[in-house]
């Protein structure tokens, strides 16, 4: 089976390409940029240099695929805004997959996003959601929650470094999953005929507390993590300037997703039905512990490692005590 991923040079996007490799498909990946996409090449992808937002350069890459896996959304950074992307290139995929009669599409949308109006992104993919059943394709819609990978710069590295954790005022628990368990149900869409024209929310072991996560680091790395609290008027400030520069729109946007994060609902699901759907056992998910044991096992190990190599070279360039006498 020839699979084509969107976004697989993403967090979420560069797993579900490499468990794809792994599991013998044939992978090709939409990118606007193959210098930076270089590592997908290596691993063993086939690279077509495309863009959501340029339609004329998607039915060439869709030619010969059997399946689609759209992963991408528009970046903080990125020049495109979100609705550029995530709306008006996803109607153009959506509908370009269409016409080249491509079998199955598998779609990520967010847990939720019916529930925020106001929230651009959510909004979007709400949208986006509708659009999809409407239109007559083979679909399946995976709705994750939030990635255990965007916890480490968050929380981790912060806390190694004695710099602030920043939280707001109030929070709302969120059931994080590894993105290595999130591109094993993507793969699993495909083989489960079940799964087919359904929209499936998933969500990990448990959900945490930016609290809660920051007392696990803490106990993993034996440093006391400096919280910090936003207060949520703060974010809804910033949120109001930002915008009134076109520069700022994709960051405003970003900062409208505050209300999703400090709404007290819980972004959590019962997991029991959709593991029995995908065929996967519950047990071998990643709990939030253990990846942020085995994270903390490395870092402080190669730390302790660079410490002992600092102290060698300090021994060996230290004068020795004892000189060589001459014979007078």
């Amino acid at each position: 089976m020839a699979l084509l991923i969107v976004g697989a040079t993403g967090t979420l996007g560069r797993q579900i390409a490499r468990r794809a490799l792994d599991e013998g498909y044939e992978v090709r990946c939409l990118v606007r940029s193959p210098k930076r996409a270089a590592f997908l090449k290596e691993w063993g992808a086939h690279l077509i240099k495309g863009n959501l937002c340029n339609p004329d350069s998607l039915p060439p890459a869709l030619e010969g695929v059997t399946a689609v896996i759209d992963a991408s959304t528009a970046r903080a950074t990125d020049s495109l805004s979100i609705r550029q992307v995530d709306w008006e290139g996803k109607v153009a995929l959506i509908q370009a997959v269409q016409k080249a009669g491509i079998e199955r599409f598998i779609f990520f949308s967010i847990m939720g996003a019916s529930q925020y109006p106001k929230v651009p992104l959510m909004d979007i993919k709400n949208c986006t959601e509708a659009f999809l059943k409407e239109s007559g394709l083979n679909y399946t819609i995976l709705r994750p929650c939030g990635f255990f990978q965007g916890l480490i710069g968050q929380y981790a590295i912060p806390v190694l470094e004695g710099q602030a954790v920043w939280v707001t005022g109030e929070s709302t628990p969120i059931a994080f999953m590894d993105t290595q368990d999130i591109a094993r149900f993507a793969l699993q869409s495909l083989k489960q005929d079940a799964t087919q024209g359904r929209a499936f929310d998933l969500a990990g072991p448990k959900a945490w507390t930016p609290e809660a996560i920051t007392d696990l680091c803490k106990t993993l790395s034996g440093k006391e993590p400096k919280i910090a609290r936003i207060p949520i008027g703060l974010l809804k400030a910033v949120q109001g300037l930002v915008g009134f520069f076109q520069w700022g729109w994709n960051s405003a946007d970003r900062l409208a997703f505050t209300e999703v994060i400090t709404s007290g609902r819980p972004l959590d699901t019962p997991m029991a039905s959709v593991y029995e759907t995908f065929g996967i056992d519950p047990d071998s998910i990643t709990t939030l512990e253990s990846y942020l044991q085995d994270y903390f096992g490395r870092i402080l190990k190669k730390l302790k490692e660079l410490d002992y190599d600092k102290q060698q070279q300090k021994k060996s360039k230290k004068r020795s005590p004892f000189k060589s006498s001459q014979s007078t």
